[in-house]
């Protein structure tokens, strides 16, 4: 596999470049192991030149925003990973319409939408993800999901052309888009919220940051909630129930203050979390014929 042109267009376009690039840090998790080469892009340009790229040379790409619901095994990744910047969110407000980088952080977005008055991304706040991930997965919490808020984006199709999606065309359901499924990558996205009081959309705000800090294990790394909700429970719930609150692999943990997370208390590898996946899967399809199925993205 021959990375060096990739070296060369990054020195080209100021992007940045590093050869086996150790990603633990780069995930909430803080677990992984090194990729061949590692580029952060500021920009939809410099993105577009990458993945033009790694697509005409045939080398394995990966697009990464805050990984915050990934898990990657202690290999690491081949090929390379094309990590977004959220150090330039480029973020925009027109009316109640907020564009921004894919990279951006839900953090800079839900101020930005604070700081212009505007509602309807207050549960998103506290989410620790980036834009372009958030609407890859439908990310949502507390009775609101990115379909809800989505009015258009910004992306590069199967054969290298940009291109813009309505909402309408985005198969939004459940932790799920048609992102998931396809070769895209989001490069902007267009949320459409509309004015509201800002002293009762940082109240909201808090009162949800709030409870998160309550509720759930922040003091640890994670991917979040590990598992998707079976229709009809709540995977915590089951979790809990069938006695496996606080079950333990290595240094890996199901959160004794909320089980659907799976925490990484201190040096917990791939192997471990994913033998507590394993157990807590199989405990509860025995035990409440529930088959739960990871929300974090796995790769192996």
């Amino acid at each position: 596999m021959d990375l060096s042109q990739i070296e060369e267009m990054c020195r080209e376009n100021g992007s940045f470049c590093e050869f086996n690039h150790i990603l633990a840090p780069n995930t909430s998790m803080k677990i992984g192991g090194p990729c061949d080469a590692f580029v952060k892009v500021t920009n939809e340009k410099a993105l577009l030149e990458v993945v033009k790229l790694c697509r005409s040379e045939n080398i394995p790409h990966f697009i990464l925003g805050k990984g915050s619901n990934l898990l990657i095994s202690g290999k690491g990744l081949r090929g390379c990973v094309i990590a977004l910047s959220s150090e330039e969110p480029n973020i925009t407000v027109n009316g109640g319409e907020i564009t921004a980088w894919a990279g951006a952080t839900l953090h800079s977005v839900c101020l930005a939408a604070l700081n212009n008055s505007l509602t309807g991304l207050e549960f998103a706040y506290g989410i620790p993800g980036s834009l372009g991930g958030a609407l890859f997965m439908n990310a949502g919490a507390y009775g609101g999901e990115i379909k809800d808020v989505v009015r258009s984006c910004r992306y590069i199709d199967e054969k290298g052309e940009l291109r813009e999606m309505s909402a309408e065309d985005m198969q939004l359901s459940y932790r799920s888009s048609v992102f998931s499924c396809r070769n895209y990558v989001i490069t902007s996205v267009t949320l459409e919220l509309t004015t509201g009081d800002s002293a009762a959309i940082k109240a909201r705000m808090e009162e949800l940051m709030q409870r998160r800090r309550d509720k759930q294990p922040l003091e640890f790394p994670s991917c979040g909630s590990t598992f998707k909700r079976p229709e009809g429970y709540f995977a915590a719930a089951l979790i809990e129930e069938c006695g496996l609150k606080g079950y333990t692999v290595g240094g890996a943990q199901v959160s004794s203050k909320h089980s659907g997370f799976v925490i990484n208390r201190g040096g917990a590898t791939f192997e471990d979390v994913m033998a507590v996946v394993d157990e807590v899967k199989r405990v509860v399809l025995e035990k409440k014929g529930v088959q739960l199925e990871c929300e974090m993205l796995i790769l192996k």
